[in-house]
Parts: structure tokens; sequence; C-alpha cells
């Protein structure tokens, strides 16, 4: 029975009309404690003199104030539907097929949107789909709520209106048409059909139009040598799946060579089936992904490959023996394989590329699929030096730009910016007041992908269609409208599009497309023409080095640089070197040592190097950061494209050197000479960890032939630990008892080392679907950096990892043994295993990806003093945020450290200005995770957000739960195959299998934990 009495703290609370007692009821706590004011900034707090006792006395006396002030959430209005849509339903996710093509990256994609917002990126998964998703992919759903973008047009640098533009461009193309001046359309690569057609309509109305296609990262020399021999300008396709052996020859097939999408294909025959799995053989120069995991990787210079290739040549088609003895191996290895082997390229010289098509027609290679072509490259080189030499010349009175930052990405950008002056009306259709739009005439702001109708050919079996997600956030109009509004066609594009695509859509219907995203067709067959093959071979044969062998490339993370102001690219650390916020060169260990270049650690754990300024031609780049890269080859440098730049990016996204000032006649091949700078620069590395030391209980590997002929005791041991004095396996024992998961779902995830490429479009799916923040280069380097899903990068000491176990159990004592370091400072008697944290000049390398283990004996749930962290009755490890007082304790019980501790305010503070800091950027955040507060410690949910829908979607539709139909959002993005999510209850899924195989094993599997992530043994091919 409720009370109805009266209480009251003192006489004047009796008085109704006291303006104290009114005071007191609106501010419950009389003095506003300032819990903000020394915990909200990082540099306030850092600086603070207060003592730990003093600032303890402090926030115990009013801890239970500050927790009664923080239960007031904030007050979020919401607009309500006046008509709610059909098709939303608050809450429930909504999937929209489309299809990313940003002139670098092209993939047939999902978007999930929730109540009208795209969230993120998913991979589609429909058969014929190009898909594969990489990094880059994923995080582009976080460029739409730029909000540097273009908002609206402007005419020299004013706002204008979309009339105004139309009506000017208009008049300049009449005044071209009447008086014979030369009109250019200068785009990326689109790969659109509709817009082809939309560029042939302008050029019949204005003739003397000319269509230049200019690509940043640019495949010219691989397009000529493809048109030479088949007729079609455009790259050999390739199903690696097909393949036994696999030679490449400085093609970066699982990064960005062609426009990447090879992962799936090869990862299929690195998992042994049957005794049996392909064989990779890697000629570079700088350690890329494809050398990562290759069996057998030779470094050597630009002309060395070349000349490699060669002798591949005339080996194969010929019958001539290499000289070389692994040249000699791997083309043995070729021709034994018949039509089951292929060769692969990324070399920047017509020969090269030519040579190749002939190696592959010479073996009839099954994997080598020229009739499918990709036609997501189309750049011309040629054409767009002799459009700069016209714009000088004073002979291009329109230039139309689309998609394309030609200040920017030429290397000869200063020559572009001066002619560009000599144009009468220069248009810049983009999304950023860029290098370039911020030059020309008129500015037009260009809608994102997300935002746009189209349709995309990427290969010559695929045709795609691109739809919206989102109204446009923006005034911007897209490209295709404004040529058909300066053709005088009154059609609106999507009716265009519509109507043109019906001659693609192979019988489907447009609804049926657009659903799908595409339509798959069977590619009519390209016949090879003659060529002249051997004299491109003797070509490459007589190469020869001069200098330095400049290799320029893109950075898994970063490409070409169109995404440079998004925050989870910036700080997406590179799978090899695992720096963040960064391009650097890139050389060996002998060379920095000749040259006097180092990187060294300091005293907070950080990791500096030397400056190095580069010259190619009379092209000079300055303060170049410096990475010492082992497998680097000597005599060669790295170089990555997509940084350096500074209009449209927030001050934060202003890193690195602009490499595209090397790029010499648009290609990646250079001769350059190389100095020491002054100064040091800082890096932002989150592994500086470099060897696996010998710990074979972490990355357990073994080789095809072991892997074959012994037991799997042999190359997989169950670690063993004393019980009673006797060594007894460690899974049998236990110092808890076990859970009950014999009812119900119990969840696991299963990583394949052979599958996994590193290639990190798993990190960023967990940044977009768990809300993960971005702290900055500063915070990297503090090693604070909050993704809740690392990959670790592992190089051997030895040739071989095997090597390295050899050495570490051949030690005795304390393992002295005489070593000169790589400073040369010192030469004396050191413990064997610190001489293993050098890696080797050529060493292998093994990937692994790491998250919260969700360990059934978890160790962080003994030691919190709040139970925030506790295990679920599905096998996961759950975290409950309100409950985390920051003790940290579950942090350093954890042997894996997964957990990261929220030290600051990431979101709406402008001390960390990234989409988490506007309204914007904020709305790519997915409602179903909270965003989380400082002083928390955050770690991977093994997204339980996402198994709760496919449970709570199986229930509504009065059905059980599908075969492999739960994911995680990494699992979701792994295109390799390598991360497998589901319920091992359920005997017919797949990871319910994969618990069975031979080579499971668990991390770190001797301490007890019992993980729900198991791992598989790496194998290697040694034969």
């Amino acid at each position: 029975m409720a009370s109805n009495k009266k209480y009251w703290k003192s006489v004047e609370e009796l008085n109704e009309n006291s303006s104290i007692v009114e005071t007191l009821r609106n501010n419950e706590f009389v003095e506003p404690i300032p819990v903000d004011q020394f915990l909200g900034d990082k540099e306030t707090l850092s600086s603070s003199s207060t003592t730990r006792r003093d600032f303890l006395k402090y926030v115990g006396f009013s801890t239970a104030a500050a927790s009664l002030a923080a239960c007031e959430g904030p007050v979020v209005k919401s607009i309500p539907y006046v008509v709610q849509p059909e098709e939303i339903i608050p809450g429930v996710a909504d999937y929209y097929a489309t299809t990313m093509a940003d002139g670098f990256d092209f993939a047939n994609i999902l978007i999930k949107t929730r109540e009208g917002r795209p969230i993120k990126v998913e991979n589609n998964n429909l058969e014929g789909a190009k898909t594969g998703a990489n990094a880059r992919v994923h995080a582009s759903v976080l460029s739409l709520y730029d909000s540097l973008r273009l908002k609206q047009p402007k005419i020299a640098g004013k706002d204008a209106t979309w009339a105004d533009v139309n009506s000017k461009v208009k008049a300049s193309l009449e005044d071209a048409k009447a008086n014979g001046g030369n009109v250019v359309v200068l785009t990326n690569t689109m790969a659109s059909p509709s817009t082809d057609a939309l560029i042939a309509s302008l050029t019949a109305k204005y003739p003397t139009t000319k269509h230049v296609v200019y690509d940043a990262v640019s495949e010219s020399n691989a397009l000529d040598a493809f048109q030479a021999v088949y007729g079609v300008r455009a790259l050999a396709n390739y199903d690696f799946s097909k393949a036994d052996v696999i030679v490449s020859v400085g093609a970066d097939f699982l990064g960005d060579w062609q426009g990447g999408g090879f992962d799936a294909g090869y990862a299929q025959g690195r998992i042994p089936k049957n005794g049996m799995m392909s064989k990779h053989i890697q000629i570079e120069a700088n350690m890329s992904l494809a050398g990562a995991n290759a069996d057998v990787r030779i470094p050597m210079t630009v002309a060395q490959q070349k000349q490699a290739l060669a002798d591949l040549y005339y080996a194969v088609v010929n019958g001539a023996q290499p000289k070389n003895a692994q040249i000699a191996k791997a083309a043995k290895q070729l021709k034994d394989a018949k039509n089951k082997g292929v060769v692969v390229t990324g070399l920047d010289d017509v020969n090269a590329q030519l040579v190749v098509l002939a190696i592959n027609n010479a073996i009839q290679s099954a994997a080598f699929n020229p009739s499918d072509a990709i036609l997501t490259r189309k750049g011309d080189s040629k054409a767009v030096a002799q459009l700069v030499a016209d714009m000088k010349a004073g002979k291009v009175h329109t230039l139309i730009m689309n998609g394309v930052n030609p200040a920017y990405t030429l290397a000869n950008s200063k020559d572009f910016v001066a002619a560009l002056k000599s144009v009468k009306l220069s248009v810049a259709f983009s999304m950023k007041e860029d290098e370039t739009s911020s030059l020309t005439t008129i500015a037009a702001a260009a809608p994102h992908y997300l935002e746009s109708w189209g349709d995309v050919a990427i290969t010559r079996s695929n045709y795609s269609i691109m739809q919206p997600t989102i109204r446009p956030l923006f005034n911007t109009k897209q490209f295709q409208e404004a040529l058909l509004t300066w053709t005088d066609n009154t059609v609106a594009y999507y009716d265009f599009l519509k109507s043109f695509s019906v001659a693609s859509l192979a019988g489907k219907s447009w609804n049926q497309a657009v659903h799908d995203g595409f339509v798959a067709s069977v590619a009519s067959p390209l016949t090879a023409a003659s060529a002249d093959y051997a004299s491109a071979a003797s070509a490459l044969a007589q190469a020869k080095s001069s200098n330095f062998d400049l290799v320029l490339y893109s950075k898994v993370g970063m490409g070409d640089g169109q995404q440079a102001n998004n925050p989870w690219l910036q700080e997406f650390p590179d799978p090899i070197t695992r720096v963040s916020w960064d391009n650097y060169v890139t050389m060996s260990k002998a060379d920095a040592d000749e040259k006097g270049f180092k990187n060294w650690n300091v005293a907070n754990g950080g990791l500096n190097g030397s400056y190095a300024t580069i010259k190619v031609g009379n092209a000079t780049l300055e303060n170049v950061p410096v990475i010492i890269q082992p497998g680097q080859a000597k005599g060669t440098l790295g170089l990555a494209f997509g940084y350096g730049k500074k209009l449209g990016l927030k001050e934060e996204m202003q890193v690195g050197v602009n490499a595209y000032a090397l790029y010499a006649n648009l290609n990646s091949n250079q001769s350059a000479t190389i100095t020491v700078a002054n100064g040091e620069h800082e890096f932002a590395c989150v592994q500086l960890q470099k060897t696996l030391m010998g710990r074979g209980d972490i990355i357990k590997e073994t080789t095809l032939e072991v892997f074959n002929t012994q037991k799997a005791e042999v190359w997989n041991p169950v670690p063993m630990v004393s019980l009673d004095h006797k060594p007894t396996a460690a899974t049998e024992v236990d110092l808890w008892d076990s859970f009950d998961r014999s009812t119900g779902h119990h969840f696991n995830l299963s990583i394949d080392l052979n599958a996994c490429t590193g290639c990190g479009a798993c990190v960023i799916a967990c940044h977009a679907e768990n809300n993960v923040p971005v702290v900055g280069k500063s915070e990297v380097r503090r090693s604070r950096d909050m993704h809740w899903l690392r990959i670790d990068r592992y190089y051997s000491h030895e040739e071989t990892f095997s090597g390295d176990v050899e050495m570490k159990e051949g030690l005795s004592g304390l393992g002295l043994t005489n070593y000169v370091f790589g400073d040369g400072q010192s030469n004396e008697s050191v413990p064997g295993l610190r001489r293993l944290e050098n890696p080797s000049e050529n060493p292998q390398v093994a990937f692994q990806p790491v998250m919260c283990q969700h360990c059934n004996h978890a160790p962080c749930e003994t030691v919190c003093p709040v139970a925030a962290t506790s295990h679920g009755r599905e096998g996961q490890n759950h975290m409950a945020y309100n409950r985390c007082v920051g003790t940290r304790y579950c942090a350093n019980n954890c042997p894996y450290k997964v957990r990261r501790f929220n030290w600051f305010l990431y979101n709406k503070n402008s001390e960390f200005d990234y989409h988490m800091n506007d309204d914007l950027g904020r709305m790519v955040i997915n409602p179903d995770v909270n965003v989380r507060s400082r002083g928390v410690m955050e770690k991977c949910s093994m997204c339980i957000q996402m198994t709760q829908a496919v449970k709570l979607k199986a229930k509504r539709e009065g059905r059980p739960v599908g075969k492999d139909e739960f994911q995680t959002a990494c699992s979701a993005a792994c295109t390799s195959g390598a991360m497998k999510f589901g319920d091992i209850n359920d005997s017919e899924s797949d990871v319910a299998k994969l618990v069975e195989s031979d080579r499971m094993y668990h991390l770190l599997e001797h301490i007890g934990t019992k993980p729900n992530v198991m791992y598989h043994v790496k194998v290697r091919n040694d034969k």
C-alpha cells in the first residue's frame, strides 16, 4: 500500500512558495560535478597534476551523484512518418542490390539500410555476381556522409543553380561548334554502356567532341597488349581455382591488380583437398599480399623480372633451359601442369603483357579467360598526354570532366593546371572541391553512387545495374542527366537507362535485373591474333637497371586516393607493414644500411624512421618517410599512391606524400635516386612485433608433404600439461565445469589460415557493423586503436617458419649465439630467441585474424569485479557496458589481448573530428549497436545483434534457422571463405564439420581457455 506521508528535510520545505525549494527541486545536485571537465579532454587529463589519491577521494564522494546524473539519457527528437512506407518496418533492415563503380573499384554488392539510411555494404552472393568487396568498397558507405562534399554547383567559386550551369555549358558547346573549337570529355573508366551512348549523342550534336578516358592508376600497357592480340580494349580475366601452378611476375593479384576480385578463386585451390593444393610462385620487388601468400617468393628488381619472364617464355614456348635455377624450376612445374598452369604479370610494359598472353595461349591455360575480359579499365595514357599538349597549345575550347582529378593525379599536374587557363570553359563533375574542381570554371556537384542510377559492364558476361538507396542528400546532378540536358533530350536518365538496358538484360525483366543487381550471360569467344611475341621476349631479355627501381603501387586501404577523407580507411592498418595514417617508401635492410636509413622504436613504444628525398627525372619528392621492409628486393623501392591530398579533406586526413608526382608517363616502374633527408618521422604502427619468434602454438603450419605422409599428431600436436605429475593433453584438463551446450545454439567461428589472404575487408566490415570509433594517428601510436578485429602479420627469421622452429628447438641453456645486429653496432653473444626477432631478408609471411576468442572458460569473466563481462548460453562472451567501470582487469587477464579500453569519448567530441563528430557522419551509425562512451571496455561481440536478427526473422517466418544462415560481419565480408561462422549444434552446418577437421586447433590451447574461435593449420606447398 502506498504511503501518503510527506517527508521533509528542512523547515524551509514547508513553505511551498520558497524560491530556494524550487531551485533545489530543479537542481538535485546544488554544486555541479565537473566530471566532463577533467575526463572529456585528453589534453587536460594528461596534463593534470592531481594525485591519484586526491582523484579517487574526489570521485569517491561524487560517484553516486555522477551515476544518477548519467541515468538521464539525452533526448533525441524524431519526426514520425505521416504515411509510413510499406517497405519500411522500423527496426528491421532492408537490403538493396546495387553496383559500386567509382572508376577504380567495381563490385556487385548489397546495401543494408535502416529507416532509409544506407549503413553497411554486404557482398552480393547470387551466382554470377562479380563480387569481392574489398576494404575500400566496404568503407564507401561512409563516404556518402562526408561533411566536406560539394553540396551544390559553383560557377567561378560562387554558388549557382543548375539552370545557370546548363545554360553556360550549352552556350560554350554552341560556340565551339560554330567556330570549330575542340570539345573534350575527360572521364575515368565508367564502364557504363548507357553513358557511352550519351557521350556518342553529344558527339553527334557537337562533332568536334572527343572522349578521352583517363585512369589515375593506369593499365594502359596491358590494355594495349590485349587490344593488339584480341582486338578489344580490355584486360584478360583469370579463374585461379582452375590453376594448379600459378606464376606471378610483379602482379599483386590478391590486391588491386586489374581491379582485384581474384582472391575467392585463388583460395579454393589453396585449401588442401585429397592431398592436393595449388602451387604459387611469386616474383616481385615489393612485398605484396600475393607475395606474402606465395609458397615460393623470389625478390627481383624490375629488370630481373623482365629477364625472368623472357626466360619463362623461352622455356615454355621454345623448350630452352633457363640459367637461373629458381626460374628453371618454375618453368618445369608450369610445363608439367600443362593447361592447369597460368602466368600473370603486373609489369608496366607492353612486351611483358604480350609475353604473358603468349605463354598462357601456348599452354592453353584453363585459368586464362580472355573471352570474359575485364572492362573496368579503359584508360589511354597516350591520349591523356596528347590532351595536355593540346591544352597547352590552346587547342581545347571546352573541357568537361567527370570522376577525374588530374591536378592531383597527373605527374605533370603543373602543366595541366597552367594549360587549364587557356581553356575557355572547364567543367568538373566532382563530389569534392578538390585540386581540379576548385580551378575549373564550373564545379558541378556530383552525387555518391548510392544516390545514383546507372549501368556497369564489369566484364563481357556481366551487365550490372546501379540503383540509388537514398534520395540525394544535396543539390547534386548526375553527369548523365547533364548530358541529356545538353543534347536537348527531355527524357529522365532513369527512363533512358530502363529503355537502353533492354538489349543487355538477356531475357530478364527490368525489375528482376534491379532486384538482382546484375545480369549474367555467356560472353562470345575472342580469338587471338598473331603478334610478334619473339621480339617482345627479346626486348625483355635485354632489360637493365640503373639507380633504384621505384615500383609505384596502390595500397589495399587507400587505392587511388578517391576516399582519402574516409577515416575508416586512414586508420586501416596496411596488411604488410601494419602502419596506418601514412604512406612511405619501402626499401630493403641492405639498401637502408648502405644509404644510412633507419627505423627505431622509442620509449613510448612508437616506431620512428628517417626521411628520404626521391628523384625521378626532373621530379623530386621530399620528406618521404622510410620503412625498412623485409622481403623488399635489393635495389628497389616501393611507394603507394593515394596520399598527399590537401583539398577537400579534413586536416587530420591530410597525411602522406603524393606519389603521383613521380608517376611519369603513367608508368608504375621508374628509375629513381634516393638520399637521406633531415628529421625523423613518427609512424602509427599497430604491430611492432615482427616475427613469430618460434611460437609455433600461435600459428601452426606444415608442408604439404608432411601433411600428406604424417599423422595429425605430428603436424598438429595437442599441447601437453602436467596433471598429477603426469603429462596430459591440455584439452582434457579443466579448471571449471564445462557449460552445457547440448541445447539451443552454440556459436563458433572458424578461420582457415590457408584461405586468409590478409586483405582486411573484415576489419572495415566490423567497423561499419559495430560502430567502432576512429581514434586518430596520435592515439594509434599510443597503442590505443579500437579495432575489434586485427590481422596479425608474422615474418619468419629463417627462410621458413619451420627453420625458426628448428632453431628454437636447437637452443640449449641461454641459447647464446654470436650475432651481428642490423645496426652493425654490436657483435656479441645474444640469446637466440632475441635473434629470432629479426626477420629474414626474404621471410615467409603468415596472416592471422584475431578477435575476442569467446572462451568457454574465459579468464576475463573471473576477474571482473562488477560482472560486466559474462558468458552467454550460446557461447558468446558478453559485455554489459552499463556495468563496466573500466578497471581493465579483464584486459590484463586476457592472453589474446583483444580487449580495447575506451580512453576517451570519441562520439560528439571535437578532439576526435571524424565522422562521429558531425550529424551527417553519424547517419552511418548502426542503431542495433550501442555507441560506447568513455571508460568502458570494448571487444568483439561475435555480432550478437546479427545472430539475434536471424533468429527473429526465422521465428517471424515460422521456420527453423537455415543451414549456415548465421553470419558475423567478418564472415560475411570474407570472400576467400577463410572465415566461417555458425552453430556447431547444427550437425549440417559448415562450422560443425570444420570442428572435426584434423587441421583444427585453438589459439594458445595449453592455457585451457576453451575458445569458440578455431583456426586451421597453414599448409605450404613445398613440392
